[in-house]
């Protein structure tokens, strides 16, 4: 079969991510896959095998770029059409659905209304007539049940049109990525967040709970440095005590060699580090945020997660996790048997057969 997976760039955000990692897996398993990406900027590599195409080194995001990298992708995509083209990201999905191609899927990375509650009231309004007009009446794909739950609750979709396809992990390579050297790691005990410094992850109530903890632990940030960032944690006098160390192409060594990860989010689609640190043994705590994290901290697992929003319970949290020992080998294999990439690559070879 054909797959095209089409999204903004691979500027190191979750989404892209796991886009790229299901085009490798597809393309493993002996399927043709076009990688497409509407500017050539980023941090991922673009996913083995697959034909890789930049539709500009730039993309405008105004009313005629979006135009233009409509016109763009239907050229690429006429020569060689797919039994699916899977877009992800709502700018990507808008010039997707202006190219007007056959057998499109929107693949919904993160919990709309959430995202859209954090917005002025005049422009929610606007965002949420966009989303509307975007989605309604076509096939999406949600990378949880409570991003799907959210799609027809807020946004009155068809569940009918909606299925859900996790991210792919490969949980062995995962494991044996974190086994690498990596001199850069602190030699002294260390907690870990990583995501990009942006509202939605909450890196002002990450260093509000860090600051209250007992001891003397160094906090690790995986993001780029930011002027902004780095004056927030001067504010809360943390400099002598946290690393901004960058993003890393190779996060697993970092995760296995944490004391915790703690992922503090007012909302997420499904937080591919809370997988990936459990699959590298290591404790976490998480924001019952919407969406993924109650899908994902199931059993014990449940107890490592805590209000949005709410200093004192994260405090709280991180403190008896970083008392505790480490998670189960088998209650961890029981969390994480549901995003085995098997599984993910299945149903996305379903649904091209369905649209074909």
């Amino acid at each position: 079969m054909k797959f095209a997976l089409f999204t903004t760039n691979l500027a190191g955000g979750g989404a892209e991510k796991a886009l790229a990692k299901t085009g490798g897996g597809l393309a493993a398993r002996g399927h043709e896959v076009d990688f497409i990406v509407c500017e050539d900027a980023g941090h991922y590599p673009p996913p083995a095998d697959c034909r890789f195409h930049a539709l500009a080194a730039r993309a405008g995001h105004g009313w005629l770029g979006k135009r233009r990298l409509a016109w763009k992708l239907k050229r690429v995509l006429a020569a060689n059409p797919p039994d699916l083209l899977v877009s992800t990201l709502p700018f990507a999905d808008e010039v997707a659905a202006l190219a007007r191609m056959p057998r499109h899927a929107c693949r919904i990375a993160n919990t709309l209304s959430a995202e859209i509650a954090r917005l002025p009231a005049t422009k929610a309004q606007r965002r949420e007539a966009r989303y509307r007009a975007l989605y309604a009446g076509r096939p999406l794909v949600a990378v949880s049940r409570g991003v799907a739950d959210d799609l027809v609750a807020s946004f009155g979709l068809d569940a009918k049109r909606i299925r859900t396809i996790g991210n792919p992990f490969g949980l062995a390579a995962i494991r044996d990525l974190a086994a690498e050297p990596c001199p850069a790691r602190p030699s002294e005990p260390y907690l870990l967040h990583v995501g990009r410094f942006a509202a939605q992850k909450r890196h002002d109530l990450l260093l509000d709970a860090f600051a209250r903890l007992d001891g003397e632990q160094r906090l690790v940030l995986l993001t780029p440095p930011d002027p902004a960032l780095a004056a927030l944690v001067a504010r809360h006098r943390l400099e002598r005590r946290v690393t901004i160390a960058d993003f890393q192409a190779n996060p697993y060594p970092w995760m296995a060699g944490a004391e915790l990860l703690v992922l503090c989010s007012d909302h997420e689609g499904l937080p591919n580090v809370l997988i990936e640190a459990l699959a590298c043994g290591t404790r976490v705590v998480s924001t019952d945020c919407p969406s993924g994290p109650r899908e994902i901290l199931t059993g014990e697992l449940a107890r490592g997660l805590v209000p949005c929003g709410d200093t004192t319970a994260l405090a709280a949290a991180m403190q008896t996790a970083l008392a505790a020992p480490r998670p189960e080998a088998s209650v961890v294999a029981t969390a994480l048997a549901p995003y085995e990439a098997t599984a993910a690559l299945d149903a996305w070879e379903t649904l091209a057969r369905e649209m074909a």
